[in-house]
């Protein structure tokens, strides 16, 4: 477990960050803003948290903040130093936990039966704007992807979570009594 005995180094002042593995890159190279997106993402679902969701999400949304920490590690360590370093990574029992959560809670809520607009209670707001940043992650990764080695459950992961945090929304309105804003295409 790292330990910050001082917030500030400045060894980031002239724009360039370090890797997990030590190597020097600029501050705005994808890899870092891949991570830093993840961050964003793990931040807004403390908001969500904050906001006061239903007990089911309450319980999740924790292990999947922990998670995001596993997934940001994955990102900012290059393939060829995972080897060297043990660090938490994302793995294929990651993404099967989400699978589960998106059964059990579509189970409660039923079929989307029209598209919904982002919205309803606070909550369910708070994990929309999470989903859509979830899903720029996705799409940076991806870019990343075919320049450098990720990790193989990263991307699966990713849009994984971005479909629970859908259902998750969902899940948050009707908890709440909340009726889904429907999309009127007549509008």
């Amino acid at each position: 477990m790292p330990k910050l005995t001082k917030i500030y180094t400045r060894h980031g002042d002239q724009g360039q960050t370090s890797l997990g593995g030590g190597q020097r890159v600029p501050k705005d190279s994808l890899r870092v803003q891949v991570y830093g997106t993840v961050d964003e993402l793990n931040s807004l679902l403390g908001v969500a948290v904050a906001s006061g969701l239903c007990d089911r999400l309450n319980q999740v949304l924790p292990v999947i903040q922990n998670e995001l920490f596993h997934l940001g590690s994955d990102l900012c360590f290059l393939e060829a130093d995972k080897i060297k370093y043990a660090i938490p990574q994302i793995e294929t029992r990651h993404v099967e936990a989400l699978e589960a959560l998106i059964d059990e809670m579509t189970a409660v809520i039923g079929p989307l039966e029209n598209f919904i607009l982002p919205g309803g209670s606070i909550g369910s707001a708070h994990l929309h704007v999470a989903r859509t940043v979830c899903r720029r992650a996705e799409r940076e990764t991806t870019t990343l992807a075919r320049q450098e080695s990720i990790g193989p459950y990263v991307l699966k992961y990713l849009n994984r979570l971005s479909d629970a945090l859908f259902v998750m929304a969902r899940y948050e309105n009707h908890q709440k009594g909340v009726p889904e804003p429907l999309w009127n295409t007549l509008a």
